[in-house]
């Protein structure tokens, strides 16, 4: 599987570690940044992996900041992107999320591991999916209704 990862530079450390277990599972990793501990905004790695995902370059993604909230929140804001913080393996596994988002200051690195294996090794049974379907469906209903306001603005009806 090809996974993508990425971090602010709170979560450099522990993503340099999840990125080599990753590649010890077997799995292609897309590294999209950050590099060092240079303070970088989380929010522009979250848009880089959430777009892998929506263009098929990754199927699925990890993300990791101070406490995984906001690249969660960042990675959300793409149409079509269901990401999750999971810092335990139950919540890892649930949701059919397509971004799995951690805390560097909030988990430690071999919890990560078992957290990140259970995610990359779930197989979605579909358990919610008629409540997954629901959010999809009130994602497409905003998106047109938006497109709509912004075209009916624009032509100045």
């Amino acid at each position: 599987m090809k996974i993508g990862i990425g971090c602010d530079h709170n979560g450099f450390e522990l993503k340099e570690i999840i990125k080599n277990f990753i590649e010890e599972l077997g799995h292609e990793v897309i590294d999209y940044g950050c590099y060092s501990i240079d303070a970088i905004d989380y929010p522009d790695v979250a848009f880089k992996v959430a777009e892998g995902v929506n263009k098929g370059e990754i199927e699925r993604g990890i993300l990791i900041c101070g406490t995984g909230i906001g690249v969660c929140i960042a990675a959300n804001k793409f149409p079509g992107i269901r990401a999750a913080l999971a810092h335990d393996v139950y919540s890892a596994v649930s949701n059919d999320a397509q971004i799995l988002t951690m805390g560097a200051q909030i988990i430690g690195p071999e919890v990560a591991k078992k957290v990140v294996s259970a995610y990359l090794n779930v197989e979605w049974q579909g358990g919610s999916q008629r409540k997954i379907d629901k959010i999809v469906k009130k994602e497409k209903q905003f998106l047109t209704e938006q497109g709509q306001q912004a075209i009916a603005g624009s032509c100045g009806c």
